[in-house]
C-alpha cells in the first residue's frame, strides 16, 4: 500500500482580514476558545487515489480502524429506558447499542451464538434479544436465557455464552462504540474536545433533525468535502459576498481538529468592494430580485445586525443570550474528531457522521443532525428522515435553506469517486493550510491501517 508523503509547510496565508482580526471587531467578548490557535503542519500533501477506490485498502480499514477506534453510534436521548436500543452497522460489523435494565448502555455484536443469525435488524424496544432463526434468547444484560431444546446442546455452558461486547462511553449526549476492548478509554481519546464545547454543551440539546443520505461515493470522498472552506468559491459562489472562506483558521489538536469560517465578512475572492448591505442580504439568502428581509443601520456593520437578530431568534431557548457574542451566533466552528465525528460548535446546530454503506468502497452515508438548546422538559428526538441515492436532500424539508446547500456539495460526489477511478495519476493533492483538516484525517488513518 503507498504511503502518504510529507513536506514542510512555508506558513502562507490568504490575503485579507485574519479571524484573530475579525474577533477584534466584536461587540461583546469573545470566548477564549475562538481567541486559540493551534496550526499544524502534519500530514501528507500527497493521497494515494487507492484509499478513496480500492476494495484491499476498504479491507483493510474495516480490519484495522473500525474494529479498533471510537465512532459515535446514537444520541444517549435515542435509548433512554431498558430496551430501548439502536442497530448500528459499520461495512460488514453490526452492533446493538441498548439500554441495560440497571440503565447502563451496552453494546452487543449483533449475531447470535447458535448458528450467526442476526439479532436485530432494526432500533425500537425489547424486553429481551430473541434470534427469530431458531429462537435462542437472552436477557437485556447479554446474559444466555433460553436455548429451546436445551438438552442437545450439553456441550453449551451458559455462563460462557453470554453475548460479546464492545465498549462504550458518552461525550456530549452521544453515545460511543469500540469494538476494541483492549482500546484507551474515551475520554482519553478525545482529550480536551470537552473544553471547547464548555460553553455549549451538546449534552444539553435535543436532536431536531436527522437525515440520511446515500451518496454514490467512498466515506472519505464524501467527509473531505465538509472539512474544508477551500470548495466554496466554485461549489457556492452565492455565498462568496458573505463569508470569509479563505480566511477561515485551520487547527489541530490530538484525535481532533477545527476549521472556523468566518460570516459576516466578503470573501478575498470577490473582485469589487461589498457593501454592508450587499453582506447582510448574503447572509439573510436574500439575492438580486428579491426586497431586503433586514437592513444595516447607518454606523452598524452586517454582522452586528444578524447577530442582534440571532439573539432576538434564540432568547426563548438559551439564558443569557444577550451575552453572547457574535461569532458564536454567526460563524462556522467545524470540528472533527477522528474517523468520522463531526459536531460543530456555538449556535450553528450541525453535526456530521459519515459511514461506508453496506461495505461498499464506492458508497456511503453521510448523515445530518441538528441539536437545538431547549428550556425545560427535553424534547423527544426526531424519527430520521432516510433519503437514496437519487433523492435529493430537498425533499427533507426539516433541513431548510440548508438542503440546497448540501445539494450542492453533494452534486460533485459521485464525479469524483468516478473521477478518482479514471484519474491518469496515482494520488490526488492537498493544500498546505486549507486542507489541514484532511491532512491531519489521513495522517491519523495512515497510523491505523499501517499499525
Amino acid at each position: 500500500m503507498a504511503s502518504a508523503e510529507q513536506h514542510p509547510s512555508p506558513g502562507a496565508r490568504s490575503t485579507g482580514v485574519t479571524y484573530q482580526e475579525l474577533l477584534k471587531t466584536d461587540s461583546k467578548p469573545v470566548p477564549q476558545v475562538f481567541a486559540h490557535e493551534s496550526p499544524a503542519d502534519v500530514g501528507p500533501l500527497v493521497v494515494p487515489r487507492e484509499r478513496f477506490i480500492s476494495r484491499e485498502f476498504h479491507d483493510l480499514e474495516m480490519e484495522k480502524l473500525w474494529t479498533k477506534v471510537w465512532q459515535m453510534a446514537c444520541r444517549e436521548e435515542e435509548i433512554p429506558e431498558p430496551g430501548d436500543h439502536v442497530v448500528y452497522d459499520i461495512g460488514d460489523r453490526s452492533l446493538i447499542v441498548m439500554r441495560a435494565p440497571d440503565r447502563s448502555i451496552k453494546a452487543f455484536h449483533n449475531a447470535c451464538l447458535h448458528r450467526g443469525r442476526q439479532l436485530r435488524e432494526y432500533g425500537g424496544n425489547v424486553l429481551r434479544l430473541r434470534c427469530p432463526f431458531h429462537g435462542w434468547t437472552w436477557n437485556l444484560d447479554g446474559s444466555l436465557r433460553q436455548i429451546p431444546c436445551g438438552w442437545d446442546f450439553p456441550h453449551v455452558e451458559k455462563a460462557k455464552y453470554d453475548l460479546p461486547e464492545a465498549r462504550t462511553g458518552t461525550w456530549g449526549g452521544f453515545v460511543f462504540v469500540n469494538m476494541d476492548t483492549e482500546a484507551e478509554s474515551l475520554d482519553d481519546y478525545v482529550g480536551d474536545l470537552s473544553a471547547h464545547f464548555e460553553r455549549w454543551p451538546l449534552e444539553e440539546r435535543y436532536k431536531e433533525v436527522h437525515v440520511e443520505k446515500r451518496l454514490r461515493c467512498n466515506w472519505k470522498v464524501a467527509q473531505d468535502a465538509f472539512m474544508e472552506a477551500y470548495h466554496v468559491i466554485a461549489t457556492h459562489p452565492q455565498l462568496l459576498a458573505c463569508i470569509g472562506d479563505c480566511n477561515s483558521q485551520y487547527d489541530v489538536y490530538g484525535n481532533f481538529s477545527r476549521a472556523i469560517t468566518p460570516n459576516g465578512t466578503p470573501s478575498p475572492h470577490i473582485t469589487w468592494e461589498a457593501t454592508e448591505q450587499e453582506v447582510l442580504d448574503g447572509l439573510t439568502n436574500t439575492y438580486d430580485d428579491e426586497e431586503a428581509l433586514m437592513t444595516v443601520p447607518e454606523g452598524m456593520n452586517a454582522r452586528a445586525v444578524m447577530a442582534q437578530a440571532m439573539r432576538m431568534q434564540l432568547q426563548r431557548t438559551v439564558p443569557g443570550v444577550h451575552d453572547l457574542c457574535d461569532a458564536e451566533l454567526l460563524d462556522n466552528f467545524y470540528y472533527t474528531l477522528f474517523p468520522n465525528f463531526h459536531p460543530w460548535a456555538a449556535y450553528n446546530r450541525i453535526t456530521y457522521r459519515f459511514r461506508p454503506y453496506e461495505n461498499d468502497p464506492d458508497r456511503c452515508l453521510m448523515e445530518v443532525m441538528y441539536l437545538m438548546p431547549f428550556r425545560g422538559k427535553r424534547p423527544p428526538p426526531c424519527a430520521i428522515t432516510r433519503l437514496d441515492f437519487d433523492e435529493p436532500w430537498t425533499n427533507a424539508t426539516e433541513l431548510g435553506f440548508l438542503a440546497r446547500v448540501f445539494e450542492q456539495d453533494t452534486f460533485n460526489l459521485p464525479k469524483v469517486q468516478r473521477g478518482l477511478h479514471a484519474s491518469a495519476r496515482s494520488h490526488a493533492t492537498l493544500a498546505r493550510y486549507q486542507e489541514t483538516k484532511l491532512r491531519h484525517f489521513h495522517a491519523l488513518l495512515e497510523r491505523y491501517v499501517s499499525a
